[in-house]
């Protein structure tokens, strides 16, 4: 006899949404799926997420943001470019806060190529990487998002 997915409470459903920005939908599943068990439901929906950004991977990124960040001491900035697929999801807040701390990231770290951007640890929580963002993001908003461009800025600094 096949089990049954597991009852979860609007609360449990309510907190993960609020951690992930998923569809009410896909978190219930999860939920469900992991037997009402938080840690598990996250994953499931990591790797979800994951799948989405694979199977979005390639689409058009003909809209985006253009993100600054310029530290407090005005010695140090960074410029970003995000792409996405439409200026709907680019005026989102979680699109726009993504570019924002993208951008942070950019200026902080020693160097930032692009090639190797997306496997660095994040710095505000290196627990995660700047693809893990990524990918998180995509899941969130349903679309192919692509860091086009990045540049650093240092006073000092050669070329």
């Amino acid at each position: 006899m096949p089990t049954m997915p597991a009852k979860v409470s609007l609360e449990a459903i309510k907190r993960l949404r609020d951690k992930t920005g998923a569809p009410v939908g896909a978190v219930r599943k999860a939920l469900e799926t992991a037997g009402g068990d938080e840690l598990k439901a996250l994953e499931l929906l990591r790797q979800q997420g994951a799948q989405l950004a694979d199977k979005r991977q390639g689409r058009a990124t003909s809209q985006g943001r253009v993100e600054a960040y310029v530290h407090h001491n005005g010695q140090l900035g960074a410029l970003v470019e995000v792409g996405c697929e439409t200026d709907f999801v680019a005026r989102t807040d979680d699109f726009r806060q993504f570019c924002k701390e993208l951008a942070m990231h950019v200026a902080a770290t020693e160097e930032a190529p692009l090639a190797s951007l997306l496997e660095q640890p994040f710095i505000k929580d290196p627990g995660t990487t700047v693809g893990g963002l990524l990918k998180a993001l995509i899941g969130k908003t349903g679309e192919n998002v692509v860091i086009k461009r990045v540049a650093k800025f240092s006073i000092g600094a050669a070329g």
